[in-house]
């Protein structure tokens, strides 16, 4: 079968096109992938920056958040504590010694309760470096020193195990605790608090309940009221996790932090 000229001159356009095309096709297809790589690139470091910028606040808010403790309990316990101590020394009356034993013995307790508070605050100061020994540790001397107040019965259980190269992740989780935990006591009105802590090898669940009033959580959201959740939701997507909040009204509040581990 002979090829006319006609065929044979559409036969060398058509490889002529095809021979052009496939370089440029090459060509577009390589700058879609660099550009695809470079913004994958960029909102990789954007999400670095976000996350070591959350890191930095988390330690300052950490620091912070000890600092405003310490503070208050040296104004209403321990300064109180010292002012009764003082007011009893100051009724001794050297001229009845029926009651200067009793009162010397008053004051002397006063004084032991002072140590012990002060103790415990010394404790406390430590406390923003418990971090570093696990989470688990962080969250159990916070809940033990909330303890001491008498106003929340407190349960905790925990089966986690401290893994290496996760003390920043732990830091914005113990970061999410306190910012919960400051929530149940100032809104709540709880009388019990319940955490539990499960881990496994892929993830770590981290579970704060209270019986208090509790809240509409969606409510509370569209509203924009209530900023500490939304503080809360952030922290937990730059940590890669996942949250949960069940809150009943009257009933009480769940919230629930499932994170890679």
């Amino acid at each position: 079968m002979q090829i006319s000229s006609e065929d044979f001159i559409f036969l060398i356009g058509l490889t002529s096109v095809i021979f052009l095309i496939a370089p440029v096709s090459l060509i577009i297809y390589v700058n879609l992938y660099n550009r695809r790589k470079k913004r994958h690139k960029e909102e990789k470091e954007q999400l670095k920056k976000d996350f070591e910028n959350e890191l930095l606040k988390s330690q300052m808010e950490v620091q912070e958040q000890t600092m405003q403790t310490i503070a208050s309990n040296l104004h209403d316990n321990i300064g109180q504590l010292l002012s009764l101590t003082v007011v009893t020394l100051s009724a001794i009356n050297p001229d009845d010694p029926d009651r200067v034993a009793e009162k010397v013995e008053s004051a002397s307790q006063l004084a032991k309760r002072s140590i012990k508070e002060l103790r415990q605050l010394s404790r406390l100061i430590y406390g923003q470096e418990l971090i570093r020994m696990g989470l688990a540790d962080a969250i159990k001397f916070e809940l033990d020193y909330l303890e001491t107040a008498g106003l929340h019965a407190i349960t905790f259980n925990s089966n986690y195990l401290n893994k290496e190269g996760q003390s920043d992740k732990e830091i914005i989780l113990f970061r999410i605790f306190q910012e919960v935990l400051n929530n149940v006591i100032k809104h709540a009105a709880a009388t019990a608090i319940d955490v539990t802590i499960t881990q496994n090898d892929k993830r770590l669940n981290l579970v704060i309940k209270d019986n208090g009033k509790s809240f509409n959580a969606e409510e509370v959201l569209k509203e924009k009221r209530g900023m500490g959740l939304f503080n809360i939701r952030k922290r937990v997507q730059i940590i890669d996790g996942d949250v949960n909040i069940i809150a009943t009204p009257n009933i009480g509040t769940e919230i629930n932090i499932i994170v890679p581990y």
